[in-house]
């Protein structure tokens, strides 16, 4: 149970200090979340070092708040961990993630609903928000999205298909 002025966000479970404000239009959050998530993102809009690896945080932030399933959120979390597996796996620079996330999309692929799993991670959005110098924010994203990842691991062979098929290799996948 959270504490008194705090609650547990319905997406990643961090513990947040209760406030008022936006959640995103389809990711489910708590606004305390979102916030916190939005100054991870500004920090990174402010220093070169932490937007090298600030696609790592967007797609972290993103699985661990998959929403109510729906053609927009399966393609949401689909197109982030394909990039958290290209990223974490196969070592392509995060860097290049929003023209992957353009490339993905432009493939017309039909992307399944996957069952989010109950544990979302143990790592959250509290952890780089909590960083105070740039080495330590880009280790924390980094910790963040690994464990993010980790977490669909059930659905790990899927997003390996789903990357195949936008590769123009193996079979396309039903969705």
């Amino acid at each position: 149970m959270a504490p008194t002025g705090t609650s547990a966000c319905p997406g990643c479970g961090a513990v947040l200090a209760e406030s008022g404000g936006a959640t995103h239009r389809y990711l489910t959050s708590s606004a305390a979340c979102f916030a916190a998530y939005g100054v991870v993102s500004a920090r990174a809009y402010e220093d070169p070092a932490r937007r090298r690896v600030h696609q790592l945080a967007v797609d972290a932030w993103a699985v661990q708040h998959p929403g109510a399933p729906s053609r927009v959120t399966d393609q949401s979390v689909a197109l982030h961990l394909m990039t958290l597996y290209l990223f974490l796996e196969e070592g392509v620079e995060p860097e290049q993630g929003p023209a992957l996330h353009r490339s993905m999309v432009a493939r017309r692929i039909a992307y399944e609903h996957l069952e989010p799993p109950a544990d979302r991670g143990d790592v959250t959005v509290v952890t780089p928000v909590s960083a105070t110098t740039t080495t330590e924010h880009i280790g924390a994203v980094r910790l963040w999205a690994k464990s993010a990842w980790r977490a669909w691991s059930p659905h790990h062979r899927q997003v390996r298909e789903w990357v195949d098929a936008w590769r123009g290799r193996g079979s396309r996948p039903r969705g």
